[in-house]
């Protein structure tokens, strides 16, 4: 149980603000701060859930930890010299997002226990629909994130099972699985946190695993009081370590944008996986049969010596059926189990309410991206949503980037975005179709020869239409440039509500540079 209070849920603002925020996980928290910290004050923040936190709230599976270095998993902005070890876990986490979100006084914009039913453009505001009334805004963010809706297994039999059955990111913390026999369904980065997390107290683990994943070993270790007493009093240093693991995270990065070069990496996995794991069979069960960085890159030292115990049993098959208390595998084996837990993940490439934001033509998110999957102007902005902007949004993130890192450079966008809006009197921004369409035009072709696409698997990346709509395909100091300043040709300014003088061409509805220089 963690001693840190929940930051206030008493926002002063009344039901109709400049810029409404849905979600208050890292990326609601993070721009609440920006766009208070750049003058933004009619700002409202609605949260579904009683307390502030997404997925780190959701997620209290044992052994829940982060596969980025603590330093990187942080806002810049609010470093945190107290972490316990290099990697995180999950209450501590939380924990430090309720600090940081109290410190900032986000808790003055925020709204918890309202969810949003329905968003929709009325022509010149964003009106919504929620189990709290009605809401408008001239600007909404959605960060809902894409580690939000849980992928459900869904097998015959699977609701005729009698024992408890839960998803990872729904555990069930009543149950004891003291001395009962536990079928965990998934091999991804959930399952290499739990099973050595459970395997000590259950009589059997019988994990079910669809494919393979290559995993390098975790340098997970305490931060020695001396670090701590630096950290605190020498804001260098922390400087310097970000800065390293950062270094450190491009590299592999760089590997995946040219596949020739992933070779060393995937040998010390290799090597890794030799070391741990002595047994030919398991060995050759748990070597992956397509290239490293194809799928995420997970990190373990604990893992492959959970996969040794003798009551740990590796079935290298997906689950086809459960039939009574028998988990049954597409090779025909079975295994009988007391407690079914289903490592899964996410729908990551469905975003929440993509199916309930209707835009200018009254089509809603999911209608307009259709089979093709997410599509977003630097992962941003969506043609025909006017003044909506999207954090983490389709084609930013990748399989060695911090996810707060590319967050912080859409906050730098999305707040010049508004002072451009603000500074020109105008209605709405909408960005051009020509715009948005060349933009992912360009994204595709650059992930066609990374490992993302190129490496021989099949992974969440990908839409069922064959379009990765996940990775960016370029380094992360290429996004943050990206991002670092407003393209305000790519996108058509609407109606100012009250004329200003603003220079531009008779024949051009682009929205012009601000006086600051904001330009494309």
């Amino acid at each position: 149980m963690s001693l840190v209070p929940e930051p206030p849920c008493d926002a002063r603002a009344g039901r109709d603000v400049q810029v409404l925020v849905v979600g208050a996980g890292f990326s609601g928290i993070g721009a609440a701060i920006r766009l208070r910290q750049e003058g933004v004050r009619d700002l409202l923040v609605l949260e579904k859930a009683p307390h502030i936190g997404g997925t780190w709230r959701e997620n209290t599976y044992p052994g829940c930890a982060c596969d980025v270095p603590s330093s990187l998993y942080s806002y810049s902005f609010a470093p945190n010299p107290d972490w316990s070890r290099t990697f995180a876990g999950q209450r501590e986490i939380h924990d430090y997002l309720r600090v940081t979100a109290d410190r900032y006084g986000v808790g003055d914009v925020l709204r918890c226990g309202v969810q949003v039913l329905r968003a929709w453009w009325d022509g010149a505001r964003w009106q919504l629909e929620t189990t709290d009334g009605a809401y408008s805004a001239k600007a909404l963010v959605l960060a809902t994130g894409p580690w939000h809706e849980p992928r459900r297994l869904d097998v015959p039999g699977l609701g005729e099972f009698p024992g408890p059955v839960f998803h990872t990111a729904e555990w069930d913390h009543s149950v004891d699985l003291t001395g009962r026999r536990v079928a965990v369904v998934g091999s991804g980065a959930s399952a290499v946190q739990i099973i050595p997390a459970i395997q000590a107290q259950a009589a059997a683990v019988h994990l079910f695993q669809r494919t393979a994943q290559w995993l390098l070993p975790r340098p997970d270790l305490p931060v020695p009081p001396a670090l701590h007493w630096c950290l605190a009093h020498l804001p260098g240093v922390q400087r310097t370590i970000r800065a390293c693991q950062y270094g450190l995270q491009e590299g592999f990065g760089y590997a995946f944008r040219h596949p020739r070069l992933v070779g060393p990496v995937q040998a010390a996995a290799r090597a890794h996986l030799r070391l741990a794991v002595r047994d030919r069979a398991l060995r050759q069960a748990l070597t992956p049969d397509y290239r490293l960085g194809c799928k995420r890159l997970l990190t373990s030292s604990t893992f492959y010596p959970a996969l040794t115990q003798p009551h740990v049993h590796l079935h290298p098959t997906a689950v086809s059926a459960v039939r009574g208390r028998s988990v049954i595998g597409a090779d025909g084996t079975g295994t009988e189990a007391d407690v079914l837990i289903t490592a899964t993940g996410f729908r990551i490439g469905e975003l929440p309410l993509a199916r309930s934001v209707h835009g200018v033509n009254a089509g809603t998110l999911h209608e307009t991206w259709d089979e093709d999957g997410p599509q977003a102007y630097l992962g941003t902005s969506i043609s025909g949503f006017p003044n909506l902007f999207l954090l983490l949004g389709p084609n930013l993130l990748a399989g060695s980037t911090s996810a707060i890192s590319v967050l912080e450079a859409q906050l730098t966008y999305l707040c010049a975005a508004l002072k451009h809006l603000r500074l020109g009197g105008y209605t709405s921004m909408d960005v051009r179709p020509a715009a948005q369409a060349a933009y992912n035009t360009s994204v595709q072709e650059a992930l066609r020869t990374t490992v993302y696409n190129a490496g021989g698997c099949s992974s969440y990346y990908f839409t069922p239409s064959g379009r990765n709509t996940f990775c960016w395909p370029w380094s992360t100091g290429r996004l943050v440039r990206r991002l670092s300043r407003f393209d305000a040709s790519a996108y058509t300014c609407h109606a100012p509500a009250t004329p200003v003088p603003v220079p531009r061409a008779a024949s051009d509805d682009s929205c012009p540079a601000d006086e600051e220089g904001i330009t494309a």
